[in-house]
């Protein structure tokens, strides 16, 4: 009998478990990396209709990130208009994403209560 941990990300759902991990400080230079990583994930799954973005490993929120959040938003948008989904989005960025709007000006980036 084992008590050990699920494997896996806490809070992915099993049925959809394409996942984007993002941690540390993202800069602007990094921004076209992550939407590379995303084309791909969604180019080896192309049923995919959620993404689920992983923020709790980021170390600071600032513009740079909200510009990343919405570059990927666009490539799930272009990707058939998937669903990009943030998950442990640490409250520093959550009040950013609120200042900027980014929800009303990307509809498919949805930050999902903790």
């Amino acid at each position: 009998m084992s008590s050990g941990r699920p494997a896996g990300l806490p809070g992915v759902d099993a049925i959809t478990p394409n996942a984007l991990v993002v941690t540390g400080r993202v800069t602007r230079a990094e921004v076209p990396g992550l939407c590379a990583e995303l084309e791909t994930l969604l180019a080896d799954a192309p049923d995919t209709v959620v993404v689920d973005c992983d923020m709790g490993g980021v170390t600071h929120a600032d513009l740079a990130l909200v510009e990343a959040i919405a570059r990927l938003g666009l490539v799930a948008r272009r990707a058939g208009d998937v669903e990009l989904r943030l998950r442990n989005v640490p409250t520093e960025l959550r009040a950013l994403l609120d200042l900027v709007g980014l929800s009303g000006v990307v509809g498919n980036v949805r930050a999902v209560p903790e």
